[in-house]
């Protein structure tokens, strides 16, 4: 915003809150004129959110066709988008008559006017292009089919039962499309450090080929076949970034920091019979893990309470408790708030459960 838009905005503002006070002395406001500019002040927010919205999506529409990107594209894009649903539930607690029509997104009504499901769309076209892989990354046939394998033979190595390490298949083609939306090898339009098909870091991509390393033995004594994948992949990415090979940046995302929980699935099942809640909160360990294994620990860990100022803040940048004056104002949530609030992840899961289907069909 420019120093003369800033300056009206400012004066405006204090114009406003001189006018009221007036009224105040004079006897003359009342709560129901204190709602209308309520109600006046959230529907202005939301507009001027909506027209932030279109305002950037056009403007990276026109980089990318120019191929003239900043630095991290997408974080203006994802910020733009926030305010756009928190600004309309910031509208729909002041005007519940707003709350519309389900959205094919599953967002909740009170959160996103469904009017709106295109420029979503776009949002999320706008994303597959800024993170596309690189031009040297090693795509797999059967990428789906690669995550529930690893995850698979992972947790059977970890000591798991058949039924259970199928279980820790499926939640790892969750993370796969938590983190990427189910596409392999991209970039990050938010990060300069996250890439690849499980978005980590090259320290993480580091201690995932350590572990898998000690654990690969094992998994050769019972599935061969896979191992001999395994040495074709190293051998094609050689030198190169792991994290851009599919199959080695799953492997090695999941050794980091995911294989050393999969024991814990039959008692975490017992809690979370939901395979959707099973998703969520092995996503949390890659969004917040320290608080998330403390709650595994606690013997109550849906009524775990997170109070941290930093941990509330990194699950607000990971979308919950991210939408609307209301939600932004909680400080401390329990496990249970945690995974309701992740409904944004809740497509993404659905599909991977979909997909892990036809997968154990012979169909994936």
């Amino acid at each position: 915003m420019g120093s003369g838009r800033r300056t009206t905005a400012i004066n405006a503002a204090l114009a406003l809150g001189f006018f009221l006070l007036a009224m105040d002395h004079c006897g003359i406001t009342s709560p129901a004129m204190a709602q209308t500019f309520a109600k006046g002040d959230a529907l202005a927010g939301y507009t001027n959110a909506l027209s932030q919205f279109k305002a950037i999506l056009a403007e990276r529409r026109g980089q990318l066709g120019a191929k003239r990107l900043p630095n991290l594209p997408g974080q203006a894009v994802y910020l733009a988008r926030n305010n756009v649903i928190g600004s309309y539930k910031d509208l729909t607690d002041a005007i519940p008559s707003k709350i519309g029509r389900p959205n094919k997104f599953g967002i909740p009504p009170a959160y996103f006017d469904a009017d709106n499901e295109p420029l979503l769309e776009e949002y999320r076209k706008l994303f597959d292009l800024m993170e596309a892989p690189p031009a040297n990354a090693q795509d797999s046939p059967t990428p789906l089919k690669d995550v529930a394998d690893l995850g698979t033979a992972i947790a059977r190595a970890k000591g798991l039962d058949a039924a259970n390490a199928e279980v820790a298949g499926r939640i790892s083609l969750g993370l796969f499309f938590a983190e990427t939306n189910g596409r392999q090898n991209v970039g990050n339009a938010r990060s300069n450090t996250y890439k690849g098909s499980y978005q980590t870091g090259p320290s993480e991509d580091q201690n995932g080929r350590k572990k898998w390393a000690a654990i690969r033995p094992s998994i050769a004594a019972f599935d061969p076949q896979l191992i001999g994948r395994d040495d074709k992949e190293e051998a094609r990415v050689g030198g190169s970034d792991h994290r851009f090979n599919h199959w080695t940046a799953v492997r090695d995302g999941l050794m980091n920091a995911h294989a050393e929980l999969f024991l814990q699935i039959p008692a975490i099942a017992k809690t979370l019979p939901d395979p959707i809640d099973q998703m969520k909160l092995f996503e949390l360990i890659q969004i917040v893990p320290s608080p998330t294994r403390s709650a595994m620990r606690s013997g109550n860990l849906l009524g775990y309470r997170v109070s941290d100022p930093t941990i509330m803040k990194y699950l607000r940048n990971n979308s919950m408790f991210a939408f609307g004056q209301a939600d932004r104002a909680k400080t401390s949530a329990t496990f249970r708030e945690i995974m309701d609030a992740m409904w944004l992840f809740n497509e993404k899961f659905e599909r991977a459960r979909s997909e892990f289907e036809k997968i154990k069909a012979g169909k994936g």
